[in-house]
């Protein structure tokens, strides 16, 4: 048995060499000991039918230092092993140890009292705490806290308000094997890049290396030499030695915090009672190894580090160990029996949480007309010759960010050029590049950097290039952006207007990365705005909505641009100008407001609804001329919302003729008309019904591309048989 040594005082070193002191020891071995029994208790309420959750964080009970080094207001993004991190964080929140241990059974227990998820998933977050939930675990949330850093640094030169204080850094935790995943490579190098190029990045990324992923090991030595990056300052400690650790740990901070830049924190730790609960180690790893890690057993050693020093005696530790493993068995038997969510209406109330009559207010802001004059350098959009798609956008992007200081625009070649097709041209020019600037060439930087900057508070507008080149970072929207409301209730949101050019239909170019009509995978995440604008005076209206919707409610848009429509100028006839719109005044944004979820109807005829959207929608306009000069009543209906949909207006135009045609430029098989065919049917609908639609085909080079996208001659055919 150990023997304790000669007292030290408490207020000095826990032992020679270090600067933690023995009071900062027992009170981390404190949050240490109770991470270790909440994952007993974990396992204890499996057993028993009443838990939910087993992965644990056993073995890395180290990472109560890092908390100990940060500050409670600097935003933190853990992983799932990060328990004692969370119990120490919260007691430095002025919480009493009970409520962190109280929280965390909750979560176990997916009870509906959980202060963050609710019941949804078992997380570590708290609004009071800067500790963002993550539910992925695979990294995902890297390139998210890279934007979160790089939204410190630009509210304060922005002069705009933050949900972190101005000398915050960020941190985000992780396991060994995440860094090989994609997302962790975009976070390093994002940082990197951000940092080469002279730009503030306050953050510390802290890989927890366990050695193992799941039952994959991780080469030796590999963690240093994958990670290694020109301005990321490396930091490496022995994650099981508290004292260690916590010296690293202050360095590496106070290196973040002082230079505004990187920092890789290395921390060799052991994984104990393997991944979960249903994991059987003994499968894929040796006893020998099992009880090497076991012999680096973190807990053990910050009580062997007391006993060291005179501060505790074993008994005393034991003494400790038992009474707190009482009391956290007896309050995971009292969590097991609160309440849990009872229905799916419970469920899914923080999916989207929207206030149509304050997007509505909030819609038609505008800046104060000497600004606006000052924007637009006195030539006022609504003054000017009816405007094109992308001139349209293009305004009413500089009106935002008139009205919005904290509003940013950023993607590939957003800034100097304007964009491929020149739809943010001059906005760097008149906004400056802290508010309009170009990123490196990675998607899931793009939409990292604006789910960083929007859980930060400001207002962030990123551009895909293409639709196609979204599918490359999906995730950031689905596993990041869309789920964030939904697993912390609403305490933290993700507000960001997504714009993407997208569709086919362009003429002399093509190919299937730059003619995409595939929105499956964007129509399958809950509580995604979807936009769809096909003229010029819906996009400037929608885009308002969007942003609104985005400010009020944490909203996460998709802003569809037709690419093949952006320049169009006629509808029939050359020269006839029916593509283009005026730019209307603000003080008709009111009348002209578009909610969410509302379509806009062409005709009065009573013989057929032709249900569209998007390239759709003037392909339909040509095709109902031609069938109307022929005696058929026709009329068109622009979705305008691919999600959710326009179901209300949808059913009216629908039952006002009896007779619908879907004109769907997206594929046969996964595209919006089988949603709106189930819409329909679910209704009760007993009209006719048929759809046209593109081929289940990639996209090909030219004019090949025509024989599988949706044509005007193809809408026009099946309207008449449907007439009859």
């Amino acid at each position: 048995m150990l023997e304790a040594g000669t007292p030290r005082d408490p207020g000095l070193p826990i032992r020679d060499g270090t600067s933690l002191t023995g009071a900062q020891c027992r009170t981390l071995y404190r949050r240490q000991l109770d991470s270790r029994l909440l994952d007993i208790a974990a396992r204890w309420l499996r057993e028993r039918d009443e838990g939910f959750y087993t992965i644990g964080s056993a073995g890395h009970e180290g990472n109560a230092a890092v908390a100990a080094a940060l500050r409670p207001g600097d935003p933190a993004l853990l992983h799932y092993r990060s328990g004692a991190f969370y119990l120490t964080r919260s007691e430095q929140a002025g919480r009493l140890p009970e409520q962190g241990i109280r929280d965390v059974l909750l979560g176990l227990t997916a009870s509906s009292e959980e202060p963050i998820a609710g019941g949804r998933h078992k997380v570590f977050g708290h609004p009071d705490l800067a500790v963002i939930p993550q539910t992925s675990t695979i990294a995902s949330h890297l390139p998210r806290a890279v934007g979160v850093a790089f939204a410190i640094e630009r509210a304060r030169s922005l002069g705009v308000p933050s949900a972190w204080p101005e000398d915050a850094i960020a941190v985000c935790s992780f396991g060994d094997a995440s860094i090989n995943h994609a997302s962790a490579q975009t976070g390093f190098n994002t940082a990197a890049y951000a940092t080469y190029q002279g730009l503030g990045m306050p953050l510390l990324f802290v890989c927890e290396d366990n050695g193992i992923g799941i039952s994959v090991r991780t080469p030796k030595g590999w963690v240093e030499a994958a990670v290694r990056r020109p301005g990321i300052e490396y930091f490496a400690a022995d994650g099981c030695d508290l004292a260690e650790t916590y010296d690293v740990a202050v360095r590496a901070v106070e290196h973040v915090r002082e230079h505004r830049s990187p920092a890789f924190l290395h921390l060799r730790t052991v994984r104990l009672m393997g991944h979960a609960g249903s994991d059987v180690e003994s499968a894929y790893r040796t006893q020998r190894e099992i009880k090497a890690d076991l012999a680096r057993d973190p807990l053990l050693r910050t009580a062997a580090m007391l006993v060291e020093a005179g501060l505790e005696t074993p008994d005393e530790l034991l003494k400790q160990y038992e009474l707190a493993r009482e009391h956290i068995l007896l309050l995971a038997q009292e969590t097991a029996r609160r309440p849990r969510l009872g229905s799916a209406t419970e469920v899914m109330e923080t999916i989207a949480p929207r206030k149509p009559e304050l997007i509505a207010k909030i819609s038609p802001m505008a800046a104060s007309p000497a600004v606006r004059e000052k924007a637009f350098a006195g030539s006022l959009p609504e003054n000017a010759k009816p405007l094109t798609l992308s001139e349209s956008i293009n305004r009413t992007l500089a009106d935002a960010l008139a009205v919005y200081p904290e509003l940013t625009v950023f993607g590939e070649d957003v800034g100097k050029k304007g964009g491929v097709y020149g739809v943010t041209k001059g906005l760097q020019k008149r906004f400056g590049p802290g508010r309009v600037f170009d990123t490196l060439l990675d998607e899931q930087a793009i939409l990292g950097l604006a789910l960083g900057q929007g859980v930060s508070r400001l207002l962030p507008v990123p551009e895909i290039q293409y639709l196609a080149y979204l599918h490359n970072a999906l995730d950031q929207i689905r596993g990041e952006g869309s789920t964030l409301s939904f697993f912390s209730r609403g305490a933290y949101t993700n507000p960001m207007v997504v714009r993407v050019a997208g569709y086919a239909y362009q003429k002399g170019f093509g190919g299937h990365f730059h003619n995409d009509n595939a929105v499956a995978a964007l129509r399958d995440i809950p509580g995604l705005v979807i936009a769809s604008p096909a003229r010029p005076d819906d996009a400037a209206a929608m885009l308002r909505t969007c942003l609104a919707a985005a400010r009020t409610a944490g909203s996460v848009c998709v802003f569809l641009e037709p690419i093949a429509l952006y320049h169009t100028r006629d509808l029939f006839e050359d020269g006839d100008g029916g593509w283009l719109a005026p730019y209307a005044p603000p003080s008709r944004w009111a009348e002209t407001h578009v909610p969410i979820g509302k379509a806009r109807s062409y005709g009065d005829g009573r013989d057929l609804t032709i249900v569209t959207f998007g390239n759709g929608v003037r392909m339909s306009l040509r095709a109902a001329v031609r069938l109307t000069q022929e005696g058929y009543g026709c009329r068109v209906l622009d979705l305008r919302w691919l999600a959710p949909l326009p179901i209300d207006d949808l059913l009216r135009s629908a039952e006002l003729t009896g007779s619908v045609l879907i004109a769907d430029e997206t594929r046969h098989s996964g595209g919006v008309s089988e949603g709106i065919i189930a819409e329909l049917l679910d209704a009760g609908f007993t009209g006719k019904v048929a759809r046209v639609t593109s081929a289940d085909s990639f996209i090909p080079l030219g004019p090949a591309a025509d024989h599988v996208l949706l044509s005007e001659e193809e809408i026009e055919q099946a309207a008449r048989k449907l007439l009859g």
